[in-house]
Parts: C-alpha cells; sequence; structure tokens
C-alpha cells in the first residue's frame, strides 16, 4: 500500500531581479529565479508539466501551463535532485509566483507537486 509520503517531492526557489535586462520606464522588470526539486519520496517520477500562476503588484494574474521545465521533464529516483533556472517579465517592480508540477510516479501514480508561493521584486522595494 502507498502513501502519500511515497510521492514527495521539495521544492525550494532563489529569485533574483536581472537589472540590465529591464526597463522600468517603459513597465518592464525581468526576474530569474532558480527551482530546486528533490524527490524525497520512496519511488521515482518525472516531472511533465507545470503550472504557474503569475500575479503582479496591481493584482493582474496570468496562469501559465505547459510541458516540462526548460524543455525538460526530468526524472528523478528517490533522493535525485533537479535544478533549473528561468524567468519573468512583469509590468510592475513587485509580484508573485506560485504553482505546481504534474508528476507521475513509477508505479503510474499522477500527483501534483506544490510551488510555495514565492516573490518577485526589485531590491529594496520592500522594506
Amino acid at each position: 500500500m502507498n502513501t502519500a509520503r511515497d510521492y514527495a517531492i521539495d521544492i525550494e526557489v532563489f529569485t533574483q531581479y536581472v537589472d540590465e535586462q529591464s526597463i522600468p520606464e517603459q513597465e518592464k522588470f525581468v526576474f530569474a529565479y532558480t527551482i530546486s526539486i528533490r524527490n524525497s519520496g520512496t519511488v521515482g517520477a518525472r516531472l511533465l508539466s507545470r503550472h504557474w500562476v503569475i500575479t503582479d503588484a496591481n493584482g493582474k494574474t496570468e496562469e501559465v501551463h505547459g510541458e516540462g521545465v526548460v524543455g525538460e521533464q526530468p526524472w528523478l529516483e528517490p533522493g535525485e535532485g533537479f535544478e533549473y533556472t528561468s524567468g519573468a517579465v512583469l509590468p510592475t517592480d513587485l509580484g508573485t509566483m506560485r504553482g505546481s508540477y504534474e508528476m507521475v510516479a513509477d508505479d503510474g501514480t499522477h500527483f501534483n507537486a506544490e510551488i510555495p508561493m514565492f516573490t518577485l521584486t526589485v531590491p529594496r522595494t520592500l522594506h
């Protein structure tokens, strides 16, 4: 019998404002985010797709769906990890992202790995 702990994915996020690609006077704020994914469960699993909810400081929300991450669908044995960097462009100097990865375990079980909300902000914007 499988338990929820068999299908456990840990996710950590590091964000960075990309000043050299941003044009604030044109409401273009570029952010990079690096995500570390680790299979902390007991069953191997493949990341099939991603779902993002991106919200800017004006409350405008955009949803993004797509296969894999950065062109890959990594397969992770228990204890293995995968790291990638991607980006987002916002019209404001502050926003948030949250989402989930659709996973399929080696035994065929589909499950979602929740990506906790994180903040995208220009340095010195939040006090």
